[in-house]
């Protein structure tokens, strides 16, 4: 009797410490970490820049986007938005912010509608990914997956190569997303024909990776709550990377071959 009240005593005790651990862990645990890497170079209009800020904030004001978090393993996820140019420019505009609901979703929808969209040179594609990364060191949670969302309408033409920080990147288990902006004919430096190739063949990597061009204005919020809802989901999207027009071969260094020519110039 004394043995099997002592046995009952020990398994109390031992389900004691762990209860607090596991709740405490199931606290920190999220179905995804979503760096949203947002492109504010001069090479993207004032009204191109305001079409993309508010895709974003249409996407988290969407009923369908608040139905891929409920419906997640853990049913919540953790976002930050930054805007990106030069390599020297990565400005977060909201920080890390924990979506559980549709009031959390509405509340970092009104962050990013409040803040003021900045507007500098140079697209480093490259300097995105690597503070994409070290935010992803920041969490202070425990995520199921980890992602960086690039969107942007020129090649990496400043700092490191592009092909270096993605792989980088992915050796580290994050993948990364593409969302190329393809509104205008190429027009000079800085613009690239086949920017969905480029994408698809330079940026984009990791387990699930896709990428979803943008061609048209009225695409913007559709293809921005795609993507969304796509990241949150892990949905499979090979009908997405179908969509590159582009056929012929791209060279990963165009962009800063383009940037040594305009900076001899």
């Amino acid at each position: 009797m004394g043995f099997r009240r002592l046995s009952m005593i020990a398994a109390l005790m031992v389900a004691s410490l762990w209860l607090p651990g596991s709740a405490a862990k199931a606290e920190t645990e999220v179905d995804v970490a979503l760096v949203l890497a947002v492109d504010v170079s001069r090479s993207m209009d004032p009204d191109e820049q305001e079409l993309q800020r508010q895709g974003f904030i249409e996407a988290f004001r969407s009923p369908q986007v608040h139905d891929a978090i409920k419906n997640g393993m853990v049913g919540r996820i953790i976002v930050t938005y930054f805007e990106w140019s030069g390599v020297d420019y990565q400005q977060v505009i909201v920080p890390w912010t924990i979506i559980d609901g549709p009031d959390a979703a509405l509340k970092f929808a009104d962050s990013l509608h409040d803040n003021p969209i900045g507007r500098v040179r140079r697209t480093s594609i490259s300097g995105a990914i690597d503070f994409g990364t070290k935010l992803l060191d920041q969490t202070g949670v425990e995520p199921i997956r980890r992602v960086i969302d690039i969107s942007g309408d020129g090649p990496n033409s400043s700092g490191r190569g592009v092909v270096a920080a993605r792989d980088e990147a992915i050796a580290k288990g994050i993948t990364i997303n593409g969302l190329p902006i393809m509104l205008k004919r190429p027009t000079g430096f800085g613009d690239m024909e086949n920017l969905d190739l480029y994408y698809k063949t330079c940026v984009i990597g990791g387990d699930g990776a896709f990428l979803v061009p943008v061609r048209e204005r009225h695409q913007f919020a559709d293809a921005i709550r795609t993507k969304i809802i796509r990241e949150i989901a892990a949905l499979p999207s090979p009908s997405l990377i179908q969509k590159i027009q582009a056929s012929s071969p791209i060279t990963c260094q165009e962009g800063e071959r383009g940037m040594y020519r305009w900076d001899r110039n």
